[in-house]
């Protein structure tokens, strides 16, 4: 356990970042059993934190009760070996009572998504973010996706706002990310931190990395991480051979899997993890479960992904 702070406890990952789905029980509640189990055996397979209730984890579909319950049963099973992030979303004063609640829960900071349903203008979105900040001492992540785009010159006035550490980048536009990460390192010298925040993020993570941005979420890393950890470690060491016999012979075809469904993006995890032993039910409404099809597709993927793990030995 550490008690660093959660910068530079990110800021250089020994292993993929942990984006846990949410376990329900057959009656549709929340299975804090399972969701300890599920956040436990991602520590220990060596996840470098752990991002509760978050986009994975279905922070859409959480009441604040089922909220706060859930991000403290992640900190109990992650024992401080981690830093535990959690989701904080919706307007301004709902995303502050839900920072508040993961403060009191024990979270060692916050990942802000983008507001609920508006589309706001940079001036509104910087006042946004800045009194979610401001509500507790935990460190904030800004999601940038949606519709929560932001110029150059509002990253840097978020860089320069007290308790804002970093952005996470869900869009996807190389070009502005280059511009942003220029503009702050020119305005505000620094360890402002980036992350690829893309779905199935390994599969941008080379153009990302050649932008600096090193830090990445993996959502496969929920049910396959020693695929998730060794596209990682090749990644860190330059390996070029299996980082390119990973992403053609798992993570494009895992892609290309994922985008034949709307919200596969977290029910298709969600199905992985049910593949491979532990059950963490199905995703609530408005989302909804694979076909059986693409789970048998999805369990051959897997299938072929540790096949070539074993190849590289």
């Amino acid at each position: 356990m550490t008690s660093a702070p959660l910068a530079a406890r990110l800021s250089l990952p020994s292993g993929p970042l942990f984006f846990p789905v949410t376990a329900y029980g057959p009656d549709g509640s929340v299975d804090l059993d399972a969701y300890r189990t599920h956040v436990r055996r991602g520590v220990e397979a060596g996840a470098a934190a752990v991002f509760a209730c978050c986009g994975t984890g279905e922070f859409h579909a959480l009441t604040p009760e089922e909220f706060e319950r859930c991000v403290r049963a992640a900190v109990e099973a992650a024992e401080g070996r981690v830093p535990v992030v959690a989701g904080a979303g919706y307007g301004t004063a709902l995303a502050v009572r839900y920072a508040r609640l993961a403060e009191a829960a024990g979270a060692d900071g916050l990942l802000a998504m983008p507001p609920y349903l508006v589309v706001a203008g940079q001036e509104g979105l910087l006042r946004h973010y800045r009194e979610v900040a401001a509500a507790t001492s935990l460190p904030v992540v800004v999601y940038q996706r949606d519709n929560a785009v932001f110029t150059p010159e509002t990253v840097v006035e978020l860089a320069r706002t007290d308790g804002i550490i970093g952005l996470k980048d869900g869009l996807g536009d190389l070009d502005l990310m280059q511009r942003v990460i220029s503009a702050v390192r020119t305005e505000v010298p620094g360890d402002f931190l980036y992350f690829n925040g893309l779905p199935t993020a390994e599969q941008t993570q080379l153009a990302y990395r050649a932008l600096g941005v090193t830090l990445y979420s993996s959502a496969v890393f929920c049910f396959a991480p020693e695929i998730a950890l060794a596209f990682h470690r090749a990644l860190a060491d330059g390996d070029g051979r299996t980082v390119e016999k990973l992403l053609d012979g798992f993570f494009r075809p895992f892609v290309e899997l994922r985008d034949q469904g709307r919200g596969y993006a977290v029910a298709l995890v969600k199905a992985g993890v049910r593949l491979r032993g532990l059950d963490v039910g199905e995703v609530r409404p408005p989302l909804h479960e694979p076909t059986e099809d693409h789970v048998k597709q999805l369990a051959e993927l897997i299938e072929r992904g540790y096949a070539l793990l074993e190849e590289a030995k």
